[in-house]
């Protein structure tokens, strides 16, 4: 009996770890014939695990959705990474999700060996979150905006801009990007005729959502087109600059929401961001110790050259 409840457990796993399975697949997984893996189907049958079974030679299997949630079975890493993720949920960047993600994380943790338990504690004793997301999101709105992109439909929302100035836009949804403690929706506009990303915190959708739609390729991925979005245009100043060094080179001086890096060769790179002053911009750039080229704005050019006047004078008029 207990060889054949730890087998049960084994093809309740593997059935979870994908959507089919052969009678054969199961059968080469746990050893036996095809038949003891029917007859431990109608076993997990009758626990009230909804077990479908495919016609034909090859008897598929399929583990479909039951009424409650089954048990999970996780393998160690599984279990980490789970445990791991939970506790990110109390970051803030979804409201009302800390205390969820925190009862969940409490079940989780009750139910594992201690093995695990040790290592999960370990991890949460020495990650710190350095701050909190600057602005949280209804789970409401998110289930709302990533249905529309799943089943693709047009979806219909006032929007708040970076000035505070209101507007009613229809789109096309393609992605929801996490990106810099902020979640951004990548869209095409339809009324502008062109892609757009989205803060989700200042969108309040519309329901219904619109018709369907035929889905569009966005020029780039859309995590790297969010970043630029980002970093080009929510400050203002935005800034082009060549610097002479690989990219992987200055990529340590830049951080998630503030720049982004093309490597243009093995020497040379491009990197985009912004600020709100002249000065903070000529700073950033500066300090990254190599020889640089600004492509736009013309102002910083010209900023630039004022900075270097006045680090003259500090320096005096002794010998450089």
């Amino acid at each position: 009996m207990l060889e054949t409840s730890a087998r049960l457990l084994r093809l309740l796993s593997l059935l979870q770890s994908r959507r089919d399975w052969t009678g054969p697949e199961l059968a080469g997984k746990l050893g036996v014939t095809t038949r003891t893996v029917r007859r431990d189907v109608e076993r997990l049958r009758a626990l009230g695990y909804p077990v479908h079974a495919a016609p034909g030679t090859a008897g598929g299997y399929r583990l479909g959705a039951g009424a409650a949630l089954p048990p999970l079975l996780l393998d160690d890493e599984e279990a980490i990474a789970v445990a791991l993720c939970l506790r990110t949920g109390t970051d803030g960047s979804v409201a009302g999700i800390e205390e969820t993600s925190l009862r969940a994380l409490a079940k989780l943790e009750q139910v594992l060996p201690s093995r695990l338990r040790h290592r999960v504690q370990a991890m949460q004793a020495v990650a710190v979150s350095g701050h909190r997301a600057p602005a949280a999101v209804g789970q409401d709105v998110l289930t709302v905006i990533g249905g529309a992109c799943r089943d693709r439909e047009r979806l219909r929302f006032d929007y708040l801009d970076h000035g505070g100035a209101s507007s009613r836009r229809t789109v096309e949804p393609f992605r929801l990007v996490h990106h810099a403690r902020r979640w951004y929706l990548l869209a095409w506009d339809t009324d502008r005729a062109d892609w757009r990303s989205f803060r989700v915190d200042r969108m309040d959708p519309r329901s219904p959502t619109g018709p369907r739609f035929t889905p569009r390729e966005p020029p780039m991925e859309a995590a790297a087109y969010v970043a630029r979005g980002v970093t080009s245009r929510a400050y203002r100043y935005q800034a082009v600059v060549t610097l002479h060094a690989p990219a992987e080179t200055v990529a340590r001086y830049t951080s998630s929401g503030f720049a982004t890096v093309e490597a243009v060769d093995a020497g040379t790179c491009v990197l985009r961001t912004g600020a709100e002053s002249l000065d903070a911009l000529s700073v950033y750039i500066g300090m990254m110790g190599v020889d640089f080229e600004v492509r736009e704005p013309p102002e910083l050019i010209s900023h630039l050259g004022v900075v270097a006047d006045r680090l003259a004078r500090a320096v005096g008029p002794g010998p450089r």
